[in-house]
């Protein structure tokens, strides 16, 4: 059970827009908030209207906006809180809404505000009590470079499409019906890239067929997914996804945990493949790795065999390396994988970037020596940096026309 959330509401302390013979406080021409201000009507911000918040802005009914709402450039105030005293409040209107802070703060129904236009935020979002509901009613949560969010819960989180743009890392406050189910990814390359998550808590087989699967893929979760896109930019990302005892199946989440990956539904082959991944049982979490060239979209669990059908043998991975020249783990070292030749392996940094690829590992002398790889991003033939590092092995059976994959952590040292 999440912590109980208290708020103090000062309604008796603010200063209120003058109402209208209809019952909305109207704006038509400019309006700068750098006090406290708000209103107990419907705020409705005309197309000719420009309203800038630096200041504190309580807002106890709808919220429309027609015109332009902002807050200054360059400043790190300005506050909106959607704080409903008559029942769920509707942030609608045809031009985008440019909050830095906001507030979500209302508990007299669900989902307690109804997002139809397109809502800004560069700062930090407070969900304290209410759910943001987009998917029903056509809206968009964006997260600008800089912003961030908390108190997220199962009473409070963004049912439908959340956006986040720029070069940091983030979990996306995204459920459904009364579950908060985030999905997180890595820090993407560059401030422009863009990536739009959402989940569904829902069987994903009634539209993407679970019997048309990679040959390793043994069971997928059939109760939700997630739809991840990549939205702009061309970023490597650490896609993460959970695990959670009141939506996903049992069988999903048993041991060994080895089982457990991330898989994608492929719309050109028309199936799930599977994208690997390293489970984490002390947070619930499955982490992969993203190429920018795959197809982003529906993604979800499953369990897989971890038998490499080359050989008939699992490898061992020994998942240190410490190049000093002392011949013990002075390589990247995968016991058995000469058996499948017909594999690919690669190495990326913590923020995606990929380090060292290559092909047929561990013949000829071809392993991963603590040093950049020529043909990818990284500086040509340097020596990495001390630190962990995230693994990926696909091999592929010709005799089977299957691919396993795994993956894992590399500690370079």
């Amino acid at each position: 059970m999440k912590n109980k959330k208290i708020h103090i509401r000062l309604l008796g302390t603010l200063l209120f827009f003058s109402l209208n013979s209809i019952g909305q406080t109207t704006n038509q021409g400019v309006f700068t908030n750098i006090g406290v201000s708000g209103s107990v009507a419907e705020i409705n911000n005309l197309a000719t209207g420009t309203l800038t918040n630096d200041g504190d802005l309580y807002v106890y009914n709808h919220y429309n906006n027609d015109g332009v709402v902002t807050f200054t450039t360059g400043t790190t105030t300005g506050m909106t809180r959607m704080r409903g005293l008559l029942g769920s409040q509707n942030i609608s209107g045809s031009n985008v809404m440019r909050w830095f802070d906001c507030e979500f703060d209302n508990n007299l129904v669900q989902p307690a505000f109804h997002l139809s236009n397109e809502v800004s935020v560069s700062g930090t979002a407070d969900f304290f009590q209410g759910i943001v509901d987009n998917d029903n009613f056509g809206g968009l949560m964006i997260f600008e470079n800089g912003a961030n969010h908390f108190n997220v819960d199962d009473d409070s989180f963004v049912d439908g499409f959340v956006r986040k743009n720029g070069n940091e890392a983030f979990r996306f406050p995204i459920g459904d019906g009364s579950q908060y189910r985030y999905a997180s990814i890595s820090e993407p390359n560059t401030s422009t890239d863009a990536f739009t998550g959402k989940y569904f808590f829902e069987d994903s087989n009634v539209l993407y067929p679970h019997t048309n699967v990679d040959p390793n893929i043994t069971l997928i979760d059939n109760a939700e997914y997630w739809t991840i896109e990549k939205t702009a930019g061309n970023s490597n990302v650490f896609l993460t996804l959970t695990w959670d005892e009141d939506t996903t199946p049992t069988a999903i989440y048993s041991t060994p945990y080895e089982e457990i990956h991330i898989v994608r539904w492929d719309v050109a082959l028309n199936k799930w493949v599977d994208e690997g991944g390293i489970a984490d049982a002390s947070t619930k979490e499955v982490t992969t790795v993203i190429n920018p060239l795959t197809d982003y979209g529906v993604f979800t669990l499953a369990r897989v065999r971890i038998i490499l059908p080359c050989n008939g043998n699992g490898v061992v991975v020994h998942n240190l390396v410490s190049v000093n020249d002392d011949t013990f783990n002075d390589v990247f070292t995968i016991d058995g994988i000469e058996e499948c030749p017909n594999n690919k392996v690669a190495i990326y940094n913590r923020w995606g970037v990929k380090v060292f690829e290559t092909t047929a590992y561990n013949s000829a002398g071809n392993v991963f020596k603590g040093y950049s790889d020529a043909r990818v991003t990284y500086k040509d033939k340097e020596k990495l940096p001390d630190g962990t590092y995230f693994y990926f092995v696909e091999i592929t059976d010709e005799a089977t026309d299957s691919t396993s994959k795994f993956s894992g952590y590399l500690f370079l040292n």
